[in-house]
């Protein structure tokens, strides 16, 4: 069975057939269009999960071919493709609707990881089967930690799983909030139901009703056919709403009913709907704050926070950095196909060290990043150059601070990678960079920019 259905729109031919041949092994089924034209051709004739365009395009670029997916065929899934130096109109794009970007130049594993993603929510919709995309094996050991405050996590877990209570798990970002709620629901008598997530804060708000409620055909401009919503596809099984502290007040009053009554109205239709769904929420703001602003209606928070879970922030478990990181450096070494054993001591007090403002993601990326710098066994403290220990008490005290700071981090992520990247192509082609940026469906002018950018082209001089 295919995982989805893909549609690639790109200028460049040997774009689209790069993506074409790392999509279609891993199980996706795929068509591509040259430009914007040609796309929404195969859009009427075809049903698609997720469409992928290249921004810069010259008769319709990417934000042109969002603004028409989102108005005609609002159920598709977007990504979009940038070059270097467009990555702030792709971050405008974000809020059109975009489910998010891939640089240029991106590898085979981040296109795979991004696609799978992106049909992860596009479950939702019921094209796809969802045993195919979720693994039922979230087990109480999938989350890794031996500290007295995850272990309190774990007994949480395991109390309230098979009780069927509603659950709102708070925490930061990055501390595992839905690895928790899918723990909850494999380890619940719904395990071989549906899980859905409904991600508050990348739903457009013109569209969180109908994607919640669903549709009757004709409702409103643009609903060509009868939708079902998230809540009716979650019959039987677990919705997750991530970062509900996202969601208007108006939506929180619908939902409240919902909760309530566990029944609702799809937009056109005249019948109500019945559902037997387990709620489970999450989110990274103080709901009591804001039910005393007036943003968070006061009863939809009671009804949701029946049973809560707080998830501590990795400064608060520090114990458990040398678990997780073990745990992450077996994992990408499996999964990039390095022989990456261990940690070096240093590199371990390094990690332990350092106060982690974006929690256990950022540990796992950074972890990422380390085994595909490091090229023998051991890694070693000169593989974590974006840890600087010397600003790891300098905690962010405001959100904007935060912001900031993860900002900062993940432009050094796409740095390091991007490096890497291009040197590694150098020297699986001798060196020679028309060669090199055929073999990665480059043009050459492209790829010689980012030996520019990163001042890399002096290391080619003297070689064979």
């Amino acid at each position: 069975m295919k995982k989805g259905r893909v549609l690639i729109i790109d200028d460049e031919e040997i774009v689209r057939t790069s993506c074409q041949r790392v999509l279609e092994p891993a199980g996706y089924s795929v068509k591509t269009a040259a430009d914007g034209k040609d796309g929404f051709t195969l859009l009427k004739n075809h049903t698609f999960d997720l469409v992928i365009t290249d921004l810069m395009m010259p008769d319709m670029d990417g934000i042109e071919v969002l603004r028409k997916i989102r108005e005609t065929w609002p159920d598709t899934e977007v990504i979009i493709m940038t070059g270097y130096g467009t990555v702030k109109t792709a971050v405008r794009a974000m809020k059109i609707g975009v489910f998010d970007y891939i640089e240029k130049p991106f590898n085979p594993e981040d296109l795979i990881a991004i696609t799978a993603k992106a049909l992860e929510r596009k479950i939702h919709i019921g094209n796809i089967d969802l045993r195919e995309v979720i693994p039922s094996h979230y087990e109480l050991s999938n989350i890794v930690g031996i500290s007295q405050a995850i272990q309190k996590v774990f007994q949480l877990i395991a109390r309230v799983a098979n009780t069927g209570s509603t659950v709102l798990i708070t925490g930061e970002s990055g501390t595992g909030k839905e690895l928790v709620a899918k723990a909850i629901h494999f380890n619940s008598s719904r395990k071989d139901q549906p899980f859905i997530v409904v991600d508050c804060m990348t739903i457009p708000g013109t569209l969180i009703e109908s994607e919640l409620f669903g549709h009757a055909k004709g409702a409103f401009t643009g609903a060509c056919e009868k939708k079902k919503g998230l809540l009716e596809l979650a019959n039987g099984g677990t919705i997750f709403f991530d970062e509900i502290g996202n969601l208007d007040v108006a939506t929180q009053a619908k939902l409240l009913r919902v909760l309530q009554e566990r029944e609702f109205r799809p937009i056109g239709e005249k019948k109500q709907v019945h559902i037997d769904v387990r709620f489970i929420s999450a989110t990274n703001r103080d709901l009591k704050v804001m039910t005393k602003e007036g943003t968070f209606r006061e009863d939809f928070f009671y009804r949701l926070n029946i049973f809560p879970i707080h998830l501590p922030s990795l400064r608060e478990r520090k114990e458990d950095i040398p678990h997780l990181s073990n745990h992450f450096l077996r994992k990408y070494s499996r999964e990039l196909d390095k022989n990456v054993s261990h940690l070096s001591a240093d590199a371990m007090k390094m990690l332990v060290c350092y106060d982690w403002p974006g929690n256990i993601r950022q540990l796992e990326n950074t972890l990422q990043r380390s085994v595909i710098l490091c090229q023998g066994r051991t890694l070693l403290p000169e593989h974590l150059p974006s840890l600087d220990i010397s600003q790891s008490e300098d905690v962010p005290k405001t959100i904007l601070q935060l912001k900031e700071k993860k900002k900062n981090l993940r432009l050094q992520s796409v740095e390091d990678i991007e490096k890497v990247f291009v040197m590694e192509a150098l020297r699986r082609n001798m060196w020679n960079i028309s060669k090199a940026a055929s073999e990665v469906g480059m043009q050459r002018t492209n790829f010689h920019a980012l030996l520019k950018k990163y001042n890399l082209s002096k290391h080619i001089a003297g070689q064979p």
